[in-house]
């Protein structure tokens, strides 16, 4: 174990919308530490996303990312040779991380043409409670109800 934590890195905020969350996102984005790349498709996501909604491209993207993060996940623990399924509370950064990774996950394996397109296409998805990241955080959800009776096990 460590004596001390590790220092937060701090993160400046991204140049056109100035928000830190979307530079955390286009973190998340980033191939290969192309990080202009992630922001041209992720600003290009947002301008396709601006022209089919007429709204606020970020309050839209902010309100698909709320709509796929999970706030409860499972855990396995292994209790007297059998194992089983505890579900949990997720703390508030790992949540985040979880919904960005699983909206870039999610919109790379849609069939569009450039991956500014995909990535729009997963926003306006989530924004509207459907696609597969949304999908993703109803079944987290549903395993974690269903493995309700051994919460009791909690690490």
């Amino acid at each position: 174990m460590r004596k001390a934590k590790p220092k937060k890195r701090i993160i400046l905020p991204d140049p056109k919308y100035n928000d830190v969350l979307v530079t955390k996102f286009v973190n998340n984005l980033m191939n290969r530490g192309k990080k202009n790349v992630a922001f041209k498709v992720f600003y290009e996501a947002l301008e396709i996303v601006n022209k089919k909604t007429n709204e606020d491209p970020v309050e839209v993207w902010k309100k698909a990312l709320a709509n796929v993060t999970p706030s409860v996940e499972v855990r396995s623990r292994r209790i007297g040779g059998a194992t089983f399924q505890i579900p949990s509370e997720i703390r508030p950064g790992r949540k985040m991380s979880i919904g960005m990774k699983n909206l870039i996950g999610y919109s790379r394996k849609r069939h569009e043409k450039s991956m500014g397109q995909k990535l729009a296409g997963e926003i306006l998805a989530a924004y509207k409670e459907e696609g597969a990241a949304f999908k993703k955080k109803e079944d987290t959800h549903r395993m974690a109800e269903a493995n309700k009776a051994f919460s009791h096990f909690r690490f």
